[in-house]
């Protein structure tokens, strides 16, 4: 979803999309430590005067995996679980059915073995899941158009107080998605390189923009009994948009989750980017953190401020143990990412190389050396090297989380037998 800042800080949308659910896009084949000692990841390098303006382009490099930094250090049995959930999704398709962009990843029956192999695991055994990587896929360095900076942010599932009924503190409204809102795949009708989404309301037959934020706060949709829960807090509400799932902490104490149901159609803004051009917040301060506390200081600009974000998310009360992502499987905490699936294949593994927050030493970080499998994606995640980082529920996934923009490298591991393009793909027209 953007420039190397937090989609909610910066860039335009990361509400996660995902629908069957951090922090839209539509994907092309849509199934609905200590202090960092090793050598720090390389800056990413200004692109080519003759590529500044070239639209992105995936390039793969090949690597022996042994030379991926990190690779032989990452506990890669810890990735197995959210593999196997990806391939559970996988293997309901058809044995043609092409895998990622253009068939980047081959085709589901190249995943069959890998799959079937993958369930032979032992739990804990990191030799047989590092031979496993080793011997089932091939490596191969992520670059856009020979530029191997990949950029790194993180998301989080967000947790807010509410209850079923408004009384007392609970008075802001998390909304389930009204029955005339419309959201329309352009892929269900004709091929596109980039196929959109399109959300809105039906009048004289004719698709029409949807209510906006503001409006929906000012009462669009009050009276119709579709307030799913009321929370304490509009800005808990706003993150929990941000994210596209969040724990509901009710009175008794009980825990539910909401899940991603819809959104009104309308362009993300992030607040960031506003608090940034007015001069409240800078660059070198920015992140979700920082966000909250300026809001949090300042109670009686915060409608104003989230406002100017036309898009809404609408929810629903869902029973998964967890976050679910556009692949629609249950997201696994530091091993699941969202990218950018014009560029790369859902399933995949990424093995990812970067810095992140040190959530016990604040102003330090740590390496990060992991395994990742692609489940998700983001409306502000665009680019062959961009990432976005899942880190679960709970105070340290926000700490990191929140403040995660890093540079690094990333890798990505097709099947052996699956020949990448010869061409740069350029995932967008």
């Amino acid at each position: 979803m953007r420039p190397a800042l937090l989609c909610l800080s910066i860039s335009a949308a990361c509400a996660r999309p995902q629908a069957p659910a951090g922090p839209a896009a539509a994907a092309p084949e849509p199934d609905p430590a200590a202090p960092a000692t090793a050598p720090a990841p390389a800056e990413t390098p200004e692109p080519p005067a003759e590529q500044a303006d070239a639209p992105p382009a995936l390039v793969l490099e090949e690597v022996a995996p042994a030379d991926i930094p990190g690779f032989s250090d990452d506990a890669l049995d810890e990735a197995i679980p959210a593999l196997l959930r990806s391939c559970d999704k996988l293997l309901r398709r058809g044995g043609a059915r092409p895998v990622g962009p253009g068939g980047l990843g081959g085709t589901v029956a190249d995943w069959k073995p890998i799959c079937r192999a993958a369930r032979r695991l032992r739990a804990g055994d990191t030799a047989a899941a590092r031979r496993f990587f080793t011997e089932r896929f091939r490596a191969y360095l992520v670059t856009d158009r020979g530029d191997p900076g990949a950029r790194y942010t993180g998301y989080y599932e967000a947790s807010m107080k509410g209850a079923r009924r408004r009384h007392g503190p609970y008075q802001w409204p998390i909304y389930r998605r009204p029955d005339e809102l419309v959201m329309v795949h352009l892929a269900d009708f004709h091929d596109s390189p980039r196929p959109r989404r399109v959300a809105g309301k039906v009048v004289g037959g004719r698709l029409r923009p949807y209510f906006t934020r503001k409006q929906i706060r000012r009462g669009a949709l009050r009276g119709r009994g579709l307030e799913l829960f009321w929370v304490t807090d509009p800005v808990d509400a706003f993150f929990a948009q941000v994210q596209g799932s969040a724990i509901v902490e009710l009175p008794d104490g009980s825990q539910v989750r909401i899940g991603y149901a819809g959104k009104n159609g309308h362009r993300y803004t992030a607040i960031g980017r506003v608090l940034l051009r007015e001069g409240e917040i800078t660059r070198e301060e920015m992140s979700m953190q920082a966000i909250r506390a300026w809001l949090d200081e300042h109670p009686d600009r915060v409608h104003e401020l989230l406002d100017q974000n036309d898009a809404y998310v609408f929810f629903e009360e869902v029973s998964r143990p967890g976050a679910i992502g556009a692949q629609g499987v249950v997201l696994t905490a530091r091993r699941s990412a969202a990218i950018d699936p014009y560029f790369l294949p859902l399933s995949a593994p990424l093995f990812v190389v970067t810095d992140v927050p040190d959530p016990s030493s604040p102003g330090q970080t740590m390496p990060w050396r992991r395994m990742v499998i692609a489940q998700d994606t983001g409306g502000a995640i665009r680019g062959p090297t961009r990432a976005d980082l899942f880190f679960g529920a709970g105070e340290e996934a926000f700490a990191i989380a929140g403040r995660l923009i890093g540079a690094g490298r990333m890798y990505l591991f097709l099947p052996r037998g699956v020949s990448p393009p010869a061409e740069p793909l350029a995932g967008a027209p």
